[in-house]
C-alpha cells in the first residue's frame, strides 16, 4: 500500500506501538501520513525511546496524540507536555515490554514498524530493536515500512529472545540466545509500505574542554579501581548513556584500555569508533544511534560489525537480571545532583520534563558501579548542577556510588550522608558556588542536625531564586 492507504486503517483512539529507539529504526512515511490525514485523534503513542519529529513533532502539531510513554525528545512534543495538552508518564525502559507482554495497560491495536527485510519467518529490523518485538507480539495488527535503502546484511546482527520464568542466559556480551528476526504471522500484516527513508540523524559536538576533563577524571578514577584489585584489566562490561558527555568519555577510555566489552541499551559514534579499532572486542546493546558518517562506517563493513556487535530488545538490554550478573560499570548524565548524592535526570527546575529516565535507572539500581557525570554549570554559569537538594528525585543516594564533574570525582561508598556532602562539594562542585554550599551544609548541621542534614526552608531556594532572577547566584 501506500503511505495514505495505510495511515487509513488506523481509527481514531487508537493505541500504536511504534518501532524506534533514539531516532535510529522508527517509521516515518505513515506517522506523516496520519498526522496529514488529521482524522486519528485520541491516539495512545508508545515507543522503545525517543523517535524523530517526522512521528513525534508531525502527530503532536496535528493535534492526535492523547498519550504518550515512555521517553520522548521531541520540542514539540515536549512543550505540549508541559503545557497539559499531551499526557505522558514517563518508566523505566525495561518496564515497558514487560507492561506490553502482560497486557498492563492498554490494548495495542497497532505496531508499526520499520525493518530493513521481511521473510516468510518474520521481520528482519533495523539498526535498533527497542520494544518492538513486544509491540509485534502483542498487537492486533502490523503495519510495515519496509525501508529499501538499509543493507538486506543486517540480518544475522539481532538476538530476538523473549522474557519468560526461566534465567536469561547471557553471561557475556557476546552470548546470542535467540532468534535473528521478530517472529510474526504473514496474517497479522495489515501492509507493507515500501521507503527509502534514512530519517533522522543524531549530531554530536566535538568534545569541548569540560567534557574532556571529565572523561580525564573518569579514566583516573577507572584505572585507580584496576590499581586497587577492584576491577580487571579490562574492567568489567561498560553502560553508557546518550550525549556528548557520553561521547567524550567512552573516547577517552580507548587511550587506556583494550580488550573492552559493552552491555548498554545505545551505541553511539564513539562506541562504534572503539570497536572499528579494536578497543571494545564485543557488544551489545539494543540501537547504534550513529552520525550519518558513522552510520556509513556500519553499513559500509557491516560483515565486519556484524560479528562484534548484537542488538537486542531493550526487555534484554536494559534486564535488571543480566545488569546484576555483568556487574556492569553504569556511565550515565544527570541534569543536576544534591549534596547528599541524589540525582535529578528528568526535570528542570522540578516541574518541567525534559526526556525521560529512559534506562538510567535499570542500570544504576543493579549496576556492579554506578557513576554519574555532568559539567559543574548550566545556563553559562546561572545554574549550578550540584545544589543543596534537587528539585525531583530520580536516583536515591542508594543507587550512586561516584559524582563526576570537571573538578573531580566524589567516591560516595561506604560513606555517610555528612561525608558525601563533603566530598561532593569539595570535589565536584564549581569555585563560583562552592562556598555557597560550604554554607548551607554549615547551617543545616548547626541548626537542624540529623542523619541528613537540611534546612528545609533554604533547600530548595537556590531554584526559587533561578525562577525570579535568572541566576543561583547570590
Amino acid at each position: 500500500m501506500t503511505a495514505e492507504e495505510a495511515a487509513a486503517l488506523v481509527q481514531p483512539g487508537s493505541c500504536i506501538g511504534f518501532s524506534g529507539f533514539t531516532l535510529v529504526g522508527y517509521p516515518t512515511q505513515v506517522p506523516k501520513a496520519i498526522a496529514g490525514l488529521g482524522r486519528a485523534d485520541k491516539l495512545t503513542v508508545l515507543t522503545g525511546a525517543s523517535v524523530g519529529d517526522e512521528l513525534d513533532g508531525e502527530l503532536t502539531r496535528a493535534g492526535l496524540v492523547a498519550f504518550r510513554a515512555p521517553y520522548q525528545s521531541d520540542k514539540a512534543l515536549r512543550n505540549a507536555i508541559n503545557a497539559g495538552q499531551v499526557g505522558y508518564e514517563d518508566f523505566h525502559l525495561s518496564h515497558l515490554p514487560m507492561m506490553v507482554n502482560r497486557g498492563v495497560g492498554p490494548r495495542l491495536d497497532w505496531a508499526i514498524v520499520e525493518c530493513s527485510a521481511l521473510t516468510e519467518d518474520g521481520i528482519i529490523p533495523t539498526a535498533s530493536v527497542g520494544a518492538t518485538d513486544s509491540f509485534v507480539r502483542m498487537a492486533d495488527r502490523v503495519i510495515l515500512e519496509l525501508n529499501q535503502d538499509l543493507p538486506d546484511a543486517l540480518y544475522g546482527m539481532h538476538d530476538i529472545f523473549t522474557v519468560g520464568d526461566d534465567v536469561i542466559p547471557i553471561r557475556s556480551a557476546s552470548d546470542r540466545i535467540g532468534l535473528p528476526y521478530i517472529p510474526c504471522r504473514a496474517d497479522k500484516i495489515a501492509a507493507i509500505v515500501l521507503t527509502g527513508d534514512s530519517g533522522s540523524y543524531p549530531h554530536f559536538k566535538e568534545p569541548d574542554d569540560i567534557s574532556v576533563q571529565i572523561s580525564e577524571n573518569i579514566v583516573g578514577f577507572l584505572k585507580a579501581e584496576v590499581e586497587a584489585g577492584r576491577q580487571p584489566q579490562n574492567l568489567r562490561p561498560i553502560q553508557s548513556g546518550v550525549g556528548n558527555v557520553a561521547n567524550a568519555v567512552l573516547s577517552g577510555l580507548g587511550r587506556d584500555f583494550r580488550g573492552l566489552s559493552m552491555y548498554t541499551e545505545v551505541m553511539q559514534d564513539s562506541a562504534l569508533k572503539l570497536v572499528r579499532d579494536g578497543v571494545i572486542a564485543q557488544a551489545s546493546t539494543t540501537a547504534l544511534s550513529l552520525s550519518r558518517e558513522m552510520q556509513e562506517e556500519l553499513y559500509g563493513n557491516i560483515d565486519y560489525y556484524r560479528e562484534r556487535i548484537v542488538i537486542r530488545p531493550q526487555e534484554i538490554a536494559n534486564n535488571p537480571e543480566v545488569v546484576r550478573r555483568l556487574q556492569l560499570i553504569s556511565m550515565n548524565t544527570p541534569i543536576e545532583v544534591d549534596i547528599y548524592g541524589n540525582v535529578n535526570s528528568t526535570h528542570v527546575m522540578g516541574s518541567k520534563i525534559m526526556n525521560g529516565i529512559g534506562g538510567s535507572g535499570d542500570f544504576a539500581r543493579n549496576a556492579g558501579l554506578t557513576i554519574f557525570s555532568t559539567g559543574s554549570l548550566a545556563k553559562n554559569g546561572d545554574i549550578s548542577c550540584i545544589v543543596p537538594m534537587v528539585s525531583h528525585v530520580d536516583h536515591t543516594e542508594h543507587d550512586v556510588d561516584v559524582i563526576v564533574t570537571e573538578y573531580g570525582v566524589a567516591d560516595l561508598r561506604w560513606k555517610t550522608p555528612r561525608q558525601r556532602a563533603e566530598a561532593i562539594i569539595e570535589n565536584c562542585a564549581h569555585p563560583d558556588y562552592r562556598p555557597m554550599l560550604r554554607e548551607y551544609f554549615e547551617e543545616a548541621c548547626r541548626t537542624a542536625g540529623g542523619h541528613t542534614p537540611h534546612v528545609l526552608s533554604k533547600a530548595l531556594s537556590w531554584h526559587e531564586r533561578f525562577l525570579n532572577t535568572g541566576s543561583m547566584k547570590l
